[in-house]
């Protein structure tokens, strides 16, 4: 399986996850620039190596994120998060008409809930003991 995530990874990075880094890395750029904005800019780097290395990795929510994270969501999403979660999911459903694409659809669809309310989330490898969550 180690395999396939690699093989996957790779073929992702070479076809749409530099550019998406890239893109979220510029992101991250002016937004440290602004200064009042650098939580924004974190959060971008963050995406950026997400969108680098999809597979293999997941997003969990952060235990110990408050209301900073929370109005800091809400800002995010009426500027920028609704227009990057539309972008993925556009970019996602054309990626999984074709049978060869279903993979890179899926990995864009992992990157809406992120590019939608980035703070007080965290990324982490699929078998990190943090994705289980007890109900």
């Amino acid at each position: 399986m180690g395999l396939v995530r690699t093989l996957l990874n790779i073929i992702w990075l070479v076809l749409s996850g530099f550019w998406l880094a890239v893109g979220y890395a510029i992101a991250g750029i002016i937004c440290f620039i602004l200064i009042i904005t650098i939580p924004f800019g974190i959060a971008s780097f963050r995406i950026a190596l997400f969108a680098l290395w999809p597979f293999g990795n997941t997003v969990v929510r952060r235990r110990d994120a408050g209301a900073a994270s929370c109005l800091g969501n809400v800002i995010w999403l009426v500027v920028a998060g609704w227009w990057l979660a539309l972008g993925h999911l556009v970019t996602g459903i054309a990626l999984c008409v074709t049978i060869i694409g279903i993979p890179f659809g899926i990995a864009n669809f992992k990157l809406i809930p992120v590019s939608l309310l980035p703070l007080g989330r965290e990324i982490v490898p699929t078998g990190d003991p943090r994705t289980f969550t007890v109900q």
